[in-house]
């Protein structure tokens, strides 16, 4: 659950085409057997007749990839039309940015913790006890959090395109966080509050190696957060937020990574409690993940046109199914996507989390929703 709430861009049908700024292509070896270069007509007419000269200019020529192909004997050059995800250079940072995210912050934290968390001066409380009205059963009461939570967060994001050319990107960014953060917080402590509530179905706990087994699934589970997690200057409006079109990394195992590690945590904790409350949560939350896999590329369709249709037929949203079946070629040393400061701050911060479980429980205890 906890990797799916740290979330969370003037049309006429035709018009001059810019000249796409791209980087020099690195130069290809004159002795190649084959070449994957179906992308590369990118660069010689417009995606889709009626797609705008901003959304044009967003697609990125990440770069030219060597993948040795012993079959054919020889090098075979693929190209990909999206970005390189989890990238950061250290050089290209700027410490006013940093200076003013922690700002950023600290006011939102402060602003949910005064309008939202505390009893005494928030509605949080409130609104958790006017669903729980309901029904007296928790499972109903864990699955309309979930319910409500999905149907605002995901109701948003479809609107995204709209509400940004209205108000803008960073205002867009603001009012989605405002109202999907709220409501995550709450879904997140009715769980954590009353997650061993309900029908014990089965009892697993005792079972050697289980503990184990889920912890180190748990533990997996994080790495698969959806890459644009990782931009937390856009994530707090401080960069103009941008609708990403990913394509290595975690991408190449699945272009769905946020639902495989929802489902994967699901599945972990399940087993683990094994009563009807997790179940519920379980159900309400894969079901919403469900949902994003289509709206996801949906929306990136309409977005992105044939560079979003050459990264589907690229990758899969079944893990390592089109590795699997040579729709995905892995560059040598693709490992050294993995090899960067996103995903060593994964580790830690799950590692925090793990041992921060009786702080956490305690927090939500003393908040009675």
């Amino acid at each position: 659950m906890a990797s799916s709430v740290l979330l969370s861009h003037p049309l006429s049908s035709q018009f001059h085409q810019p000249k796409p700024k791209f980087k020099f292509l690195p130069p290809i070896p004159s002795k190649v057997s084959s070449f994957r270069l179906k992308s590369i007509a990118l660069l010689r007419k417009p995606l889709n007749s009626r797609l705008d000269p901003r959304r044009f200019q967003n697609l990125v020529l990440t770069r030219v990839m060597k993948t040795k192909t012993e079959s054919e004997g020889g090098d075979e050059v693929s190209v990909t039309v999206g970005e390189d995800s989890a990238e950061f250079v250290l050089s290209e940072q700027k410490i006013s940015s940093w200076l003013y995210f922690t700002a950023i912050l600290g006011v939102v934290l402060y602003i949910l913790n005064v309008a939202w968390i505390d009893n005494s001066t928030g509605f949080g409380k409130v609104f958790v006890d006017a669903v729980s009205t309901i029904s007296d059963s928790p499972e109903v009461t864990m699955l309309l959090l979930t319910l409500i939570f999905a149907v605002v967060h995901s109701g948003l994001a479809s609107l995204r395109d709209t509400g940004e050319k209205l108000i803008g990107e960073r205002a867009f960014r603001v009012l989605f966080a405002g109202v999907s953060l709220p409501l995550a917080v709450s879904t997140v402590v009715y769980f954590i509050n009353h997650r061993y509530d309900g029908v014990q179905l089965w009892q697993l706990q005792g079972t050697p190696g289980l503990h184990e087994f889920l912890w180190f699934s748990n533990f997996v589970s994080f790495f698969f957060l959806y890459p644009s997690t990782f931009n937390l200057l856009e994530v707090a409006a401080v960069d103009k937020p941008k609708m990403h079109l990913w394509e290595t990394g975690i991408m190449r195992i699945t272009r769905h990574p946020q639902m495989v590690g929802q489902v994967i945590w699901c599945m972990a904790h399940t087993i683990w409690i094994g009563n009807s409350v997790t179940l519920a949560a379980s159900v309400g939350l894969i079901g919403h993940h469900l949902f994003g896999v289509w709206n996801g590329d949906r929306r990136l369709a309409v977005r992105y046109g044939e560079a979003f249709e050459d990264v589907k037929n690229r990758t899969s949203v079944i893990p390592f199914a089109a590795i699997i079946d040579g729709r995905q070629k892995l560059p040598e040393g693709y490992w050294k996507e993995f090899l960067r400061l996103p995903y060593l701050s994964i580790t830690g911060l799950t590692l925090g989390a793990y041992f921060a479980h009786p702080l956490m429980q305690a927090a939500s205890f003393r908040l009675h929703w």
